[in-house]
């Protein structure tokens, strides 16, 4: 480790900072914590700065119990390159038996935040056989119709995989696979939906809080004005608490930031401000209803001011904390919050306090508006927001959507700038934005406290494990659909309604970002279920996989070649379960299965596996005999 004199101390916000002899200011029996701090870094990387103080003769400086030379040093500044000495994880710095012993304010240590560095998946314990398997899945999938997907890993700070799969626009309107269309690649953006809110209104608050600008415990009214409560009609919802107004009133009153975190607000789930076909009351789409929650669909700033009076009015399903519905009203709320805390939009602040300062370029609202193009976003939905045509109302969309934000409330209503939905990202930037949850900076910028972090990802209840404030956790396998059943308690992350998925763990220093647009492709039968898109029937929308199969093998663990073709012949097994029960060889779900067999029959021959080959011949004569029906 080299100490190297410098002008200065770097004009940084630090993540850790401390003075010399007794940084804790006081003196007892712990003599020992007083001459250490703790800080996070990643192996490879880590710069200390150190001012040393007029008078200093001597000190002893470790770092990770390894002696640096400070022999030579005089009063002024120094930068400690701990580069050959940074693990993973909790680092440790002693600076010790300073002379004079009479000295205050000897040394002082200045600790910034790691940053993301390339890497590989191999040196830092991810197993190949594993990535192989997660890439031809998706691969053979995005080949028999699945629209597409991106994944990047990071690992100990290390950006060590990242890839795309399919094209951008998979389909003409009208349904049909388009097998020549453009590839998406690693810098295509992509529609993170319900994603948004933990890395838009989610780190935004944390912020604030960080620096105290906002209470969880603050009463909305209080931060966004009266009219919050007064302006509250009357809606029979179905199935609510029927209460009166001055009842009604006196819940909205009482809610808070935190009740809007842990989606026990008291919203029903989608008003459909911008629908203006939509029954409030039974809270359906309906062509012949008119929507009294209606606010306007044309995303214009006046449309945006209409939106916050439209949740202004909207009234309470049940009184707040009492029940956990999860609801977008909840983060629109949280997003205008932070707008009126900042006094600017929510992608100013954001871009201006998160995004540029971490050097994030494919991070953004409105890409259209950032200097992106369409052809520079993954597309969605193939007809607008009509579903195939099976829902209309006035002013919605029936092109395909691409470089638009698909959430109809954040597009229409909140003119595609809400903390709800509306960022669009490549899942590289992403994942090195989500590091921030690890250690709560970047490089020079300090983002969030280590208390608040836990404020914000612990169980909001004992009855909810699988809440944090607004953050998903895996606490007792409750989210292991999304994170996998290897994952701790502690690991964090949020899902989105067009094919996206951030997970965080902490305990694992892993980050991982696996984004598709499931939702470009047609819709299998509207009349059952508008919502059910063909990409959906396909093992690579299912997210949750790539966590699962990324966790064999890691860190030195047995090597999973041998279990892997055993569990690829389950997924063949498990998706002829999904079969409608009217064979269709060119249904999605058909389609999915042939899929799986194609790459286990390939896998067991590649590899020379006569168990795994034998698997394949007996699913390959199921599949025989549903053709032959």
């Amino acid at each position: 480790m080299n100490i190297t004199p410098i002008s200065d101390i770097p004009a940084y916000q630090w993540q850790k900072t401390a003075v010399f002899p007794d940084w804790k200011g006081y003196v007892d029996d712990t003599l020992a914590m007083n001459s250490m701090v703790s800080f996070i870094t990643w192996h490879g990387q880590g710069t200390i700065y150190l001012r040393v103080g007029e008078g200093v003769e001597r000190f002893f400086l470790f770092v990770n119990g390894l002696r640096v030379d400070t022999g030579g040093i005089r009063p002024g500044a120094y930068a400690v390159d701990m580069t050959s000495a940074a693990l993973n994880g909790t680092n440790t710095l002693q600076i010790s038996n300073i002379l004079p012993a009479s000295l205050n304010g000897a040394v002082e240590v200045f600790i910034p935040y790691p940053v993301v560095l390339e890497g590989t998946p191999e040196a830092e314990g991810i197993h190949p056989a594993t990535l192989a398997l997660i890439d031809q899945l998706i691969e053979t999938d995005a080949a028999y119709g699945f629209p597409s997907a991106q994944l990047a890993i990071v690992r100990n700070g290390r950006l060590v995989y990242r890839k795309a799969w399919g094209r951008a626009c998979a389909y003409t309107p009208e349904g049909r696979f388009i097998e020549n269309a453009p590839r998406v690649t690693n810098d295509t953006l992509y529609d993170l939906a319900s994603v948004t809110k933990m890395f838009s209104a989610n780190y935004a608050l944390q912020k604030l809080a960080t620096e105290g600008r906002v209470s969880l415990d603050a009463r909305v009214v209080d931060l966004l004005g009266e009219g919050f409560v007064s302006e509250t009609i009357s809606i029979p919802y179905e199935g609510s608490d029927e209460v009166d107004m001055d009842t009604m009133r006196a819940w909205k009153a009482s809610l808070t930031v935190r009740d809007l975190l842990c989606h026990q607000g008291g919203f029903p789930a989608d008003p459909q401000y911008p629908n203006l076909c939509f029954d409030a009351a039974r809270r359906r789409y309906d062509p012949n209803a008119r929507n009294a929650l209606y606010s306007g669909c044309d995303g214009t700033d006046a449309t945006r001011e209409a939106t916050f009076h439209a949740i202004c009015k909207t009234p309470l399903m049940y009184r707040p904390g009492t029940k956990t519905i999860y609801s977008d009203v909840d983060y629109m709320l949280l997003g205008l919050i932070v707008e009126k805390i900042v006094g600017k939009r929510l992608d100013e602040y954001l871009k201006e306090t998160f995004f540029e300062p971490m050097g994030l370029r494919r991070v953004t609202y409105t890409p259209l508006k950032h200097g992106f193009a369409p052809e520079d976003c993954a597309a969605t939905e193939l007809n607008g927001n009509t579903r195939d045509g099976f829902l209309n109302w006035p002013g919605v969309r029936t092109q395909t959507v691409r470089g638009q934000v698909h959430d109809e409330k954040s597009h229409y209503a909140m003119g595609g700038v809400s903390g709800h939905a509306g960022l669009f990202a490549c899942a590289t930037d992403l994942a090195k934005l989500a590091t921030a949850m690890l250690t709560g900076g970047y490089g020079p910028n300090r983002f969030f406290s280590r208390t608040v972090m836990d404020a914000f990802t612990s169980p909001k209840s004992l009855e909810a494990g699988g809440w944090g404030l607004g953050w998903y956790r895996e606490g007792d396998d409750q989210r292991a659909w999304y994170f996998g059943t290897q994952a701790g308690s502690g690991v964090i992350g949020h899902q989105g309604w067009t094919g996206t998925l951030a997970m965080i763990d902490p305990a694992r220093q892993l980050v991982v970002i696996y984004l598709t647009n499931k939702i470009n492709s047609p819709v299998v039968d509207g009349r059952v279920n508008p919502n059910h898109f063909a990409g959906s029937c396909f093992t690579a929308s299912t997210l949750g996989f790539v966590a699962q199969l990324i966790s064999l093998g890691l860190d030195g663990a047995p090597d999973p070649a041998a279990q892997l073709p055993i569990l690829l012949a389950d997924m063949a097994q498990e998706s002829f379960k999904l079969l409608p029960e009217t064979f269709d060889p060119n249904h999605p779900n058909a389609r999915n299965v042939r899929a799986k067999l194609d790459l286990l029959k390939r896998w067991a021959e590649e590899r020379g596996d006569a168990e795994a080959l034998a698997l394949s011949e007996e699913l390959e004569a199921r599949w025989r005999q549903l053709c032959a029906k």
